[in-house]
């Protein structure tokens, strides 16, 4: 039984012996306790789950690193031993004599060897004082932060994953968080623990989750110039080189310019700003070096003062009313539809400059506007139209087509939301987002894919520019009325270089006389006009505004239609004839040549003999929903 026992505690104390060689040869830990994810080949960067109490450095170190200290080691204990075996009668000589040179020297090298490593402490301590502040004040509470959420053991040494330099503040400092291989964590968590507790503004977080090992670089960036004005000859200089199709916002960090290719980028821009955001100085920047490059604008703004620079330019409309606005966006949604046949026509080789000149349409506050506009509809709107403001579904439409067609939307709201602008589909068509002094909420609406999101600003003029999923802090150039309407007015016009205007869908009534003067049917009214030869179109022309209270009033309107004696003007049918003498300003001619070649012209609704009769309300509606050219540019303002 003793013998039993006996030959147990050998064979237990073998197996312990090997696996300690094993151990040792391994350069495991000599417990065989495995504490951090170190392999033989690779060191540690994590401590493993379930793993308690302190963990010394060396169970980081490769199983391989380990080996070579443990045989160091031995083989210097192995060497000093050995000599001290071959040399035991010198060594006791050298013992029972103090005064031996050996034994003295040895003495004085000693001391030696202590002040040599007491200056050395001293010279590590004063040396490293400043790395161990920094992971005394910074690296260690931000392990603590981040143990949790990233799902790191807490006794973790934070310089395994943590590389944080000491100047981490700096403009041109990089900081590098090794991620777990998992990638189980919120990254807007991490992210605002590392500027929270790192006390970072302004800062670019770059993930690289691919690969077995990730990482996150979080980077500061240098701030925006404080000023950004075109009176400024660099600035002026970056602006008169702009290409025609990418006018410039403003400058960005580094001194590098911001600007949005429309037709590479992005057709439409959205601008959302509380008030005070500078939406206008924004607008007004855009607006001008298009027009500088010949490009025309309709600027509809509800608020009548946004842009008074504009007023009176060659090629820009301004409409304040909201009737204006409503019937501009109707005729702007006929000459999408023009420029979209234009370009089907052309085929996919047609010069740009064939479907017509950039048309900028410039829609201020659409939270009021567009609630105005449907106000205004259903105001106007008869029986048997629809409940729909035609003027949304062209702005609709013209956001749907508009790259194709070189018709851009500049929209500006306090808030875009989804309901405000009819829908999450039309917000998506608006590629580049330029955000101001905005609320969470705002950011998280238009541009949740960046996060975390960046602190907003009330630096005059300082916007966030979002293009492609990239945000960009931007100085926005600043040009005062002025400035705006000097730079507007000298580039090149797109009646100078020959283009066609903006808005020819519908004739207008100089070319409607001009059809007049060329052959024509000249039978009854119900008889269709043989359509002329198209002449060559006048440079905006349209047909001037007409509104309801321009019309003859009832009593002259019963009185010249025996049809209704009653005199209701909704319900009254006149022939062409009467219409051009009583009701609308407009020649017979004129009148026929619409009816031929205008595919909105109303529809009769009876006949009086051989004569087409129509209802009046629908000529008057046809006549103001007519298209108009821009102001100050035809002899009929």
């Amino acid at each position: 039984m003793a013998q039993t026992k006996f030959d147990k505690q050998v064979e237990e104390t073998a197996e312990a012996l090997m696996f300690g060689i094993g151990r040792f040869l391994a350069g495991r830990d000599m417990d065989g306790i495995k504490r951090t994810d170190a392999t033989f080949w690779r060191p540690g960067t994590r401590v493993l789950p379930k793993v308690e109490g302190r963990v010394s450095r060396s169970s980081y170190r490769a199983g391989w690193q380990r080996l070579a200290f443990r045989f160091t080691g031995l083989s210097a204990t192995a060497g000093g031993g050995w000599g001290l075996w071959e040399h035991q009668e010198t060594a006791r000589a050298w013992w029972e004599n103090p005064d031996s040179a050996p034994l003295a020297a040895l003495q004085t090298g000693g001391i030696s060897a202590a002040s040599a490593a007491a200056a050395g402490g001293l010279a590590y301590g004063l040396l490293t004082r400043e790395r161990r502040e920094l992971m005394r004040e910074w690296v260690t509470p931000l392990h603590q932060a981040l143990a949790v959420p990233l799902g790191i053991a807490e006794q973790t040494d934070p310089r395994r994953y943590l590389h944080i330099p000491k100047n981490f503040s700096d403009d041109d400092a990089e900081i590098r968080v090794d991620l777990p291989v998992h990638l189980r964590f919120s990254r807007d968590v991490v992210a605002d623990l590392i500027t929270q507790k790192l006390a970072l503004e302004g800062v670019t977080f770059s993930w690289h989750p691919a690969g077995r090992k990730p990482y996150v670089l979080v980077k500061k960036t240098r701030k925006p110039p404080k000023k950004a004005a075109f009176k400024d000859p660099k600035v002026r200089e970056l602006v008169a080189k702009a290409p025609e199709s990418a006018p410039l916002i403003g400058i960005g960090t580094g001194g590098k310019t911001v600007a949005v290719d429309l037709d590479a980028e992005s057709p439409h821009i959205l601008v959302n700003a509380s008030t005070g955001g500078g939406k206008s100085v924004t607008l007004r920047c855009i607006t001008c070096q298009m027009l500088h490059h010949g490009s025309q604008a309709f600027i509809l703004d509800y608020k009548r003062i946004s842009h008074p620079w504009a007023r009176g330019i060659p090629g820009v409309t301004y409409c304040a009313d909201i009737a204006d606005i409503h019937d501009a966006l109707v005729q702007l949604g006929w000459e999408g539809r023009r420029r979209t046949r234009v370009a089907d026509e052309l085929g996919i080789d047609a010069d740009p400059d064939a479907i017509g000149p950039r048309l900028l349409i410039l829609l201020e506050e659409v939270n009021a506007t567009l609630r105005q506009l449907a106000r205004y509809w259903d105001r106007i709107r008869e029986s048997g139209d629809p409940k729909t403001s035609p003027a949304i579904d062209a702005l609709m439409e013209i956001l749907f087509m508009g790259r194709q067609v070189r018709m851009h939307v500049l929209l500006v709201a306090q808030s875009a939301t989804a309901r405000a602008l009819g829908g999450p589909e039309v917000r998506e068509q608006f590629a580049t987002r330029i955000l101001a002094r905005y609320s969470m909420n705002a950011w998280r609406m238009l541009a949740p894919e960046i996060h975390p999101a960046p602190k907003s600003t009330k630096h005059p003029g300082r916007a966030q520019v979002v293009i492609g999923g990239t945000a960009r802090e931007t100085q926005v150039l600043f040009f005062t009325d002025a400035e705006a309407r000097e730079w507007a007015t000298t580039g090149r016009s797109a009646s100078s270089d020959g283009k066609r205007p903006a808005v020819p869908a519908q004739p207008a009534p100089a070319e409607l006389q001009t059809a007049a003067d060329g052959p024509q049917n000249t039978g009854p009214d119900d008889q269709a006009p043989t359509p002329p030869t198209e002449p060559e179109t006048p440079a905006h022309a349209a047909l001037p505004d007409q509104r309801d209270d321009a019309a003859d009033p009832p009593s002259t309107i019963a009185s010249t239609s025996p049809a209704n004696p009653a005199g209701d003007v909704d319900d009254q049918a006149v022939g062409l004839r009467q219409a051009a003498e009583h009701h609308l300003p407009y020649t017979l001619a004129a009148l026929r040549y619409a009816r031929a070649n205008d595919p909105s012209f109303p529809k009769p609704v009876d006949k009086r003999g051989a004569e087409l009769l129509y209802r009046v309300g629908d000529l008057k509606r046809w006549a103001r929903n007519r298209p108009r050219a821009a102001s100050g540019t035809t002899d009929l303002d």
